[in-house]
C-alpha cells in the first residue's frame, strides 16, 4: 500500500441518485484501490424516524471515522463516495442551518480531486432518496458549496460506460499531469 501522506483522496459528489456508489465502486475496481462508502446510508437503514440533528453530527462523525479506517489501505487513491458535505447541505436544507463541528472541518479536510456526478441519469426510488423534484436545486447547491471551498472538481457526464470513461479520463488527466480533463 501506499504512503498514507502521498494518497490522493477522490471524492465522488452530487445530488441524490447521480450513480455515486456505483461509480465509486467501478472506480474503486478500475484502479485496484479501496472505496469509503457512504456512511449515511447505513445509518439511515437504521433510522425509524427521520434524522435528527444528532443523526446529522453522527454521520459526520462515522463519515470522517470510515475514511481514516480505510485510508490506510488505498492504492495510491481513496475514492469516497460523497464527503461531509452532505451533512452540511442536508442540514441546511432540513435545519436551516449546519452543526458548527461541520463547518469547523469544511475547511480542513481536503480532497484532491471532486468529480461532481451530473443530474443527467434517470431518477432511481429509493426508501432512503427524498426529493426527485428537486435535483436542480441541489446541483446547484452542490456547485455553490464546491466553489466556495475553491474545490479541484469536474463535472462528469453521460450515461453508461461514457459516464465511466469521463471520470477515468479526468482522474487520469489528474494524476498524470495534475491537470483537468473535461469529458
Amino acid at each position: 500500500m501506499s504512503n498514507i501522506s502521498q494518497i490522493k483522496k477522490i471524492a465522488i459528489v452530487g445530488p441524490e441518485s447521480t450513480g455515486k456508489s456505483t461509480m465509486s465502486a467501478y472506480l474503486a475496481e478500475y484502479y485496484h484501490t479501496v472505496w469509503v462508502p457512504e456512511f449515511a446510508r447505513e445509518y439511515c437503514e437504521k433510522l425509524t424516524a427521520p434524522p435528527t440533528w444528532q443523526d446529522e453530527i453522527n454521520m459526520f462523525q462515522g463519515q470522517l471515522a470510515l475514511e481514516k479506517e480505510l485510508l490506510p489501505q488505498a492504492n495510491q487513491i481513496l475514492i469516497c463516495d460523497t464527503t461531509f458535505i452532505t451533512v452540511k447541505i442536508w442540514s441546511d436544507h432540513m435545519f436551516g442551518k449546519s452543526p458548527q463541528e461541520v463547518l469547523d472541518e469544511l475547511p480542513k479536510q481536503h480532497y484532491d480531486l471532486y468529480l461532481l456526478l451530473n443530474i443527467d441519469l434517470p431518477w432511481q426510488d429509493d426508501p432512503l432518496r427524498d426529493f426527485p423534484n428537486m435535483r436542480e436545486h441541489f446541483m446547484a447547491v452542490w456547485y455553490k458549496e464546491l466553489n466556495e471551498l475553491n474545490a479541484n472538481y469536474v463535472l462528469i457526464t453521460g450515461t453508461g460506460d461514457e459516464r465511466y470513461q469521463n471520470a477515468v479520463n479526468a482522474i487520469d488527466g489528474f494524476l498524470n499531469h495534475g491537470l483537468l480533463s473535461e469529458p
